[in-house]
């Protein structure tokens, strides 16, 4: 058996491994939460100059952070905490990314197995706590030098192999014995089975995948859908492949209906409000091909157009390999890259340009593009008070060229699909399970990942949900304005048939608070405007300071449920073709 004073050593060998392989396999950034059962990950980590290290004081908001850098970077991100609830508060940014593919590396620190369930101080049972959340889990025993470390960084490997494959979240639960803390040791002879790893940079094992990497195109299908009627649907998109999906929709001369997430808009901005214009909706219906690049759609109603649609071809693009399609209806899904894939659609079409091939319905949807500009025209015209309908029909407009985008969810992020036309920049969002906790820690981590300036819009709810990550917003190195629409709790089921007499009290629960005394506490500007040029010179300066910026838009309860509904009727009853 080890000798007692040996554990804490042999305990920081097998963290050392385990990091220095995971850096050779894609890490480079390591987020980490206090504690003393993840010493040996905790000075690992720190001892190893490959890696980059966050911290935060929460573990909630410490995962989604990591997300935030998972998303920023499209690289795997670790993230280091102690055991018992510690591991728990990891779920909910664990479970966004199974559903929308992040690489996150969860390094959670656990009692030896005879410390658990035996009455032992901070000790849960945390084999499997991810459950079907995670690609893929592995239980690391207590370390001892009965274990080879071939064994640990073959393990290791492995189960990056399935990230690598499958994307998500992976999860290694680490058990360490006591002392935590004590002087190294020679284990020299222990670590020649890994001699050969010792003298490399590379990993212990190699994953090689046989299948080709090239895309291909169903040529013959191709050459029968581009001579019909289609609409193209760009929904969640990595950052520069808006473009590539444009290009195509321009060839083609289809409609592009762009969701906030996919990095840009389009001349057929709005569709989720002009769909619900019958002469809209009975023209674009005259569609017969439905191809979309990214899932996760926010809109309602293009989700409904989508369902109610008889499509002869539905393809579905995206890098994940899960189903994307809640209507049941996609044809044929494409597991790949959206720009890639786009840019290989318009290069087989070019390819057949010696026929000089023009699509035969090129343009056919080109009179709703009038009806788009007519209704977001109305919008300006008569939303002049600042209100959050005008607020987001206007507020992509001030900001800088090089801004980046991040979008809360609930309210605000339909807003901008019914009202605003997002820029051309790198927007990221959480919409796989479309929670509103952990917002400002993703955004925070979408910044540090990016080093982008940084424009976050969100609710009351919201930010009430993750203020303690606010914290994380003095470490920026770029401006970030932070924007809130403070409704006086949730707007969004105003929107939804909830029971009128309980809405107020178990839906919208109306919390009366504002939030210049939460800007004090954590350092950062505040600014509440009081009209839309007021809000429009906060967010300009905003981006030109080199602090974080809270900017609070306050509006009475109730009333963007009622402007939206009376938008609705509007448009559902003009004349826009």
């Amino acid at each position: 058996m080890m000798a007692q004073q040996h554990r804490a050593a042999l305990n920081q060998l097998w963290a050392g491994l385990m990091l220095e392989e995971l850096a050779r396999l894609g890490v480079e950034h390591v987020c980490i939460a206090p504690g003393s059962r993840s010493t040996p990950l905790t000075l690992a980590a720190d001892r190893n100059e490959k890696l980059t290290i966050h911290t935060h004081f929460d573990e909630r908001g410490l995962g989604f952070m990591a997300l935030g850098l998972a998303k920023s970077t499209q690289t795997p991100v670790a993230v280091v905490v102690t055991s018992g609830t510690a591991v728990a508060n990891l779920l909910p940014a664990v479970a966004e990314s199974g559903l929308t593919g992040e690489k996150l590396v969860m390094l959670t620190s656990d009692r030896p197995p005879e410390l658990i369930q035996c009455g032992a101080n901070q000790a849960i049972r945390q084999h499997g706590i991810f459950s079907s959340h995670v690609t893929e889990f592995l239980d690391v025993p207590s370390p001892s030098t009965d274990i080879s470390p071939a064994w640990l960084l073959g393990s290791v490997d492995t189960v990056m192999y399935q990230q690598q494959l499958r994307g998500g979240a992976v999860h290694f639960n680490c058990h360490y014995p006591e002392p935590l803390y004590g002087d190294a040791a020679d284990f020299t002879q222990y670590l020649q089975p890994v001699g050969r790893w010792q003298q490399s940079a590379l990993p212990y094992t190699a994953y090689q995948d046989v299948r080709s990497p090239v895309l291909m195109v169903d040529q013959s299908q191709w050459q029968s859908l581009r001579q019909q009627k289609g609409v193209i649907v760009a929904g969640r998109l990595e950052p520069g492949e808006f473009a590539h999906v444009a290009a195509l929709a321009k060839q083609l001369g289809w409609p592009l209906l762009a969701d906030p997430q996919a990095g840009g808009s389009s001349e057929w901005a709005g569709f989720d409000v002009w769909l619900q214009n019958p002469a809209c909706h009975e023209h674009l219906s005259q569609a017969d091909v439905l191809l979309q690049f990214g899932g996760r759609l926010v809109s309602k109603r293009l989700g409904q157009f989508i369902a109610g649609t008889a499509w002869q071809h539905y393809w579905l693009v995206d890098p994940l390999s899960t189903p994307l399609d809640p209507t049941q209806q996609c044809s044929m899904q494409i597991k790949a890259k959206s720009g890639d894939y786009a840019l290989q659609l318009m290069a087989q079409q070019q390819a057949d340009g010696a026929i000089a091939f023009t699509p035969p319905f090129s343009g056919w949807a080109d009179n709703l593009k009038a009806a788009s500009s007519q209704y977001l025209g109305h919008l300006l015209q008569t939303h002049t008070e600042l209100n959050e309908v005008s607020l987001a029909a206007n507020m992509m407009d001030w900001l800088p060229d090089n801004a980046e985008l991040f979008l809360g969810n609930s309210l605000i992020v339909r807003l901008l699909d019914m009202c605003g036309k997002v820029p051309g920049s790198a927007t990221f969002a959480n919409r796989g399970a479309s929670g509103i906790d952990g917002l400002i820690a993703t955004a925070a981590g979408v910044q540090q990942g990016r080093q982008a300036p940084l424009f976050c819009v969100l609710g009351d709810t919201s930010l009430l949900y993750d203020l303690n990550s606010l914290a994380l917003l003095r470490q920026a190195s770029q401006p970030v304005v932070i924007l809130v629409t403070n409704n006086d709790g949730g707007a969004i089921f105003d929107m939804l048939p909830v029971p009128e007499a309980q809405k107020e009290n178990l839906y919208r629960m109306p919390h009366g608070l504002e939030f210049s005394h939460a800007a004090a506490m954590f350092g950062l500007d505040y600014v509440r405007p009081a009209s839309l040029a007021e809000a429009e010179q906060a967010c300009r300066d905003g981006f030109a300071s080199r602090s974080a910026t809270l900017i609070e838009v306050q509006t009475p309860a109730g009333e963007s449920g009622q402007l939206l509904k009376a938008l609705f009727a509007e448009v559902r009853h003009a004349s826009l073709l």
